[in-house]
């Protein structure tokens, strides 16, 4: 994700997962399913406030933790719902477990809402979506439709059949304002033509596989800055090799100093040193493990902070980002 994240909040200050009920599980694709979380019988309190962008992060089985965004209305606080794609290499287990095993009616610990990928005002958007990457953006549509703003909706998949949600947005819509492109009959998304000259007073929200990502970023390189806010599912592909020598982090809280090795990160080090934590992709793309940083310079691996954010040295994301080579001891606040 790049945007404006909110103001970081320290994992161990983390309240237990909400209990909620998967009240239905509905086939989309014949790759995506929507499932529908509700409060258990019984339990009148409404969910949690959320604003579009946000994501919750759902407790499968043998310890997998997935974020996946809220696609469903903020408005309505009586059910969440979110939309899993299945991975076609079968991923790192998550998709394949909600799509085989998880049924109606199953308890599932859920956690959040957290929202790294917000929607700011503007008179303007354009909003870009790549396959699954059009959840997060089903909300914004709405948002940016109450708000009076102009806006379109450009939104790529493998064939029309592939893609989620699209009568839905035509029949709410129409094609004035939302654009699909089917690759197989359409090829990609015309980049060149709906970014190549920058628009004054617009922002572009962009989701979806990395190439549709880079490819965004690319032309609006002369866009004013912060033009551009992008959300990723998986982590960009590694840079050249950084250094990753030993440093030390003091946990404000308790005044407790540990030493993060070579090959760990600050995230397995605290843990192994009992400290609870929150995490979930451990890949520095979804922002649950975010952390203020009290003193020192980070080495930001991330692909979540703005270059604002990054040059400010006042968060980081534990599960990747490391202690900047000069400096040898960050104060977290843990």
């Amino acid at each position: 994700m790049t945007s404006t994240p909110a103001l970081p909040t320290s994992p161990t200050a983390a309240a237990a997962p909400s209990s909620l009920v998967l009240r239905s599980k509905e086939s989309l694709t014949p790759d995506i399913v929507r499932l529908t979380l509700t409060r258990p019988d019984g339990d009148p309190a409404p969910l949690p406030d959320w604003r579009p962008g946000a994501h919750v992060d759902l407790h499968l089985a043998d310890g997998l933790i997935r974020p996946y965004s809220l696609c469903s209305d903020p408005a309505d606080r009586r059910r969440w719902q979110v939309a899993v794609a299945r991975e076609a290499d079968g991923g790192r287990g998550g998709s394949a477990y909600v799509h085989d095993e998880l049924e109606p009616g199953d308890v599932v610990a859920v956690h959040g809402p957290r929202n790294h990928f917000p929607l700011d005002p503007a008179p303007r958007y354009l909003f870009l979506a790549g396959g699954i990457g059009i959840t997060p953006l089903l909300s914004m549509l709405a948002e940016a439709e109450r708000s009076g703003a102009d806006w379109q909706l450009v939104y790529g998949g493998r064939s029309l059949a592939a893609m989620a949600f699209r009568a839905e947005l035509l029949a709410v819509y129409g094609d004035a304002r939302v654009r699909l492109v089917p690759q197989d009959t359409q090829g990609l998304p015309d980049l060149d033509a709906l970014l190549g000259t920058p628009r004054p007073d617009t922002l572009v929200y962009c989701c979806g596989p990395e190439g549709l990502l880079r490819a965004a970023e690319r032309r609006c390189a002369s866009w004013p800055r912060g033009t551009l806010r992008t959300e990723r599912f998986t982590p960009p592909a590694p840079g050249p090799p950084l250094a990753d020598a030993a440093f030390e982090v003091e946990l404000a809280r308790t005044g407790t100093t540990l030493t993060v090795p070579p090959g760990s990160s600050v995230l397995e080090t605290v843990e192994q040193a009992g400290v609870d934590v929150l995490f979930s992709c451990r890949e520095g793309t979804c922002g649950t493990c975010e952390t203020a940083v009290l003193d020192g310079t980070v080495d930001h691996r991330d692909a979540l902070l703005t270059p604002d954010e990054r040059a400010a040295h006042d968060t980081m994301l534990i599960c990747v980002s490391r202690a900047a080579a000069a400096c040898h001891r960050l104060v977290l606040d843990l």
